[in-house]
């Protein structure tokens, strides 16, 4: 390696035998502000240089379906090279700037893709992708022209190549670089029919892995674009339809996941968010007629909703937590928890799936659902959109069903119904011909 002058840093070298010292060495220096604040474009320029070289080998070797001669010395080379750019960046505008205009994010986003077609999973070829990746990240962290630049060159294929491969850290990296490039523009697009499979992909990695930190934003985007278009084209709604069972099947495989919450050290849990945006997102898609139908025939979706909503009312029983029933505040007061009004959503879930769907709101009678949503009905702090959610639930499984209505009747009756309940959510019992009869009436005023 070449030495350094008085205050300047060491060039890479350029003899190949003394190439991945140099390199390795700058990685290092680079760890510290200061050089990374002195470092001159021609170092940048000559780690291109690299990388291009390596890429053209690579290629070459693909056209000639001939085995690079040296492909561990390759895979090193082009590990260390993004280290170094990865270090170069961090908390320095000025490098991320001389990066992207030498072309170091396309050529970056080139090699990595020809670096994901090598046949071959041994630890030196995913190191050079993990390194790249987080290169990626670090240049366009703060970086909207760097986030522009890489979404051009990445979105959608990239992710797509990096998401499904069987590296978790691989994996992870690439969702660090999602995040990092979306804005309100770039979810548009992400969530666009046609790219909405990259989205899935990263609730798959959860699903699999367990990695639930950019599950939970994403869900969240995808609940903003369920709610903010009321009207979808035949193919974003034959898109929703493939991926709703997806979806439901996440909710369905994680539920239990929530009950995490009862703890008050466990407010943060990620797993339990992702279950909680999950139950939103579905609440948002089955609130969609032309969604609905299709939802209200997933198997396993309404008895899912169900034990969730029987497994929080009892764990809120047995001790004072985010699921018992409160009602203390002054109305000045809110309470700050991810779980506000889980149950209240959980109802909604239910209600709507027993819209004008006979066979579900049987099944909901079969498993005990009635009893327990009336058993929810009180006024709580924890859910305070508990009531109306619950009236409309009521009212979707009464609808030209005797059956449920004869069993609110009847619980009534024994007393097992809170009758000021129903009184409050529109709705009294009468006796005619010897059968008790659930009918609706104009509330009272309170």
């Amino acid at each position: 390696m070449a030495m350094a002058a008085a205050g300047s840093l060491p060039a890479v070298a350029a003899a190949p035998g003394a190439r991945l010292e140099s390199v390795r060495a700058l990685a290092g220096l680079f760890r510290e502000a200061q050089h990374r604040e002195m470092a001159k474009g021609s170092v940048f320029q000559d780690l291109l240089e690299i990388l291009r070289s390596a890429s053209s080998e690579v290629e070459q070797a693909y056209k000639d379906s001939c085995e690079l001669v040296d492909l561990d010395t390759c895979l090193l080379l082009i590990a260390e090279c993004f280290r170094c750019l990865r270090n170069a960046c961090v908390e320095c505008a000025k490098n991320q700037h001389v990066m992207r205009n030498l072309g170091l994010i396309s050529t970056s986003v080139h090699l990595i893709e020809l670096l994901h077609g090598i046949q071959i999973k041994e630890e030196l070829l995913l190191t050079a992708l993990r390194c790249s990746l987080q290169f990626l990240g670090n240049v366009a962290a703060g970086n909207g022209d760097s986030q522009n630049s890489i979404w051009k060159c990445a979105f959608p294929d990239l992710f797509l190549t990096c998401l499904t491969y069987s590296d978790k850290k691989i994996v992870a990296y690439c969702c660090m670089v999602l995040f990092t490039c979306l804005n309100s523009e770039k979810v548009r697009e992400l969530l666009d029919p046609g790219n909405l499979t990259v989205a899935l992909h990263v609730l798959k990695v959860y699903k699999e892995q367990l990695e639930s930190e950019w599950s939970v934003t994403l869900l969240e985007l995808m609940m903003v674009n369920v709610c903010e278009k009321n009207q979808h084209t035949s193919e974003e709604m034959n898109l929703f339809m493939r991926h709703a069972d997806f979806l439901a099947g996440c909710f369905q495989d994680k539920y239990e996941a929530v009950l995490k919450l009862t703890s008050a050290e466990d407010t943060d849990d990620e797993e339990a968010l992702v279950t909680i945006r999950l139950l939103d997102v579905l609440c948002e898609m089955t609130s969609n007629n032309g969604q609905l139908e299709y939802l209200q025939t997933l198997p396993g979706l309404l008895e899912t909703a169900i034990d969730t909503l029987r497994l929080t009312h009892l764990a809120g029983k047995q001790t004072v937590n985010i699921f018992t029933a409160t009602h203390a505040m002054t109305g000045q007061e809110e309470v700050l928890h991810p779980a506000v009004d889980f149950k209240s959503h959980l109802i909604r879930l239910i209600g709507n799936l027993c819209y004008k769907n006979k066979e579900n709101q049987d099944k909901v009678y079969e498993l005990d659902g009635i009893p327990l949503i009336l058993d929810n009905c009180s006024i709580d702090d924890n859910n305070p959109f508990v009531n109306p959610w619950a009236v409309y639930a009521i009212r979707n499984l009464t609808e030209q069903n005797e059956r449920n209505q004869e069993l609110i009747a009847q619980m009534e009756e024994k007393g097992l119904a809170d009758n000021s309940a129903l009184e409050s959510m529109g709705l009294e019992i009468e006796k005619r011909d010897d059968k008790l009869i659930l009918r609706s009436v104009r509330k009272k005023p309170s």
